[in-house]
């Protein structure tokens, strides 16, 4: 598949999605959009690949909407891909989701990280939800996503404000975690490649569907759901292989199944 605004590339079971509009600090476009929900339905389909790694080429991870559009075309939008829950079908990925923010990153920039399972960011990147200072609401769902990763209080402050916040303090806040800029995506690769390779895709599949129901269940449901889960597993092949190596002190061979 050929893209324009995006690269793409798998090594190590590992796929890079790298956002291609250095120029424009990859600010986004429709292009890009439809581009990114094509590379990671690529990515989820493909058995090569075991974890997914989203970030920005440049000096920035996403700087937001492309103000340029927004002037030429009076609108939001972004085209035909604004219907409602726009950007929900990342939290539907089965696979490890790891956003590497090499750069600033705001409004939808910093939404499209809050929608993956990790998040590292590089020292001295900026971050900001400046919806606030553009008479705008908040948008994609980051009012919801922000509380529970940050808190409430943090939330508030930083939707209600607009400012912009620093690695570091992103990083005391819970958002993410803060690694040096030299060697930042090797870094982060290096995290990808062990989640990748180290662990039974079929664990991560089914914890990642426990993560999503436990945010509406009761502890005892959440539970009773571990407990069902686990049997399960008991006669599973990468159970076997995952005992199996641990004995044999080896690298594991898990398949997924």
């Amino acid at each position: 598949m050929e893209f324009t605004q995006l690269h793409y590339s798998v090594a190590d079971r590992v796929a890079v999605l790298r956002f291609e509009r250095p120029e424009r600090m990859n600010a986004w476009t429709a292009t890009l959009e439809t581009e990114l929900r094509q590379a990671l339905a690529l990515a989820e389909q493909d058995d090569g690949v075991r974890c997914i790694v989203l970030t920005g080429a440049g000096r920035a991870f996403c700087a937001g909407m492309d103000m340029e559009v927004l002037s030429a075309s009076g609108d939001r939008s972004g085209g035909p891909l604004a219907e409602g829950r726009r950007y929900l079908f990342m939290d539907r990925i089965d696979k490890p989701l790891v956003a590497a923010i090499n750069g600033a990153a705001a409004g939808v920039g910093l939404c499209l990280a809050l929608y993956c399972d990790l998040r590292f960011v590089a020292a001295g990147a900026k971050l900001t939800a400046p919806y606030a200072r553009r008479g705008l609401a908040a948008e994609h769902g980051i009012a919801w996503l922000l509380p529970r990763l940050v808190g409430p209080m943090h939330a508030a402050d930083l939707l209600l404000s607009g400012r912009t916040l620093l690695a570091d303090e992103a990083e005391r806040m819970g958002l993410a975690r803060m690694l040096p800029a030299e060697g930042f995506i090797d870094a982060v690769l290096q995290q990808a490649r062990e989640l990748a390779n180290a662990t039974s895709p079929r664990s991560v599949r089914t914890m990642k569907r426990q993560l999503r129901e436990a945010r509406t269940q009761t502890l005892p449901e959440a539970t009773d759901a571990g407990d069902r889960e686990i049997a399960a597993c008991r006669g599973t092949e990468d159970f076997r292989e995952g005992v199996q190596h641990f004995i044999e002190k080896r690298a594991p061979r898990f398949t997924g199944r």
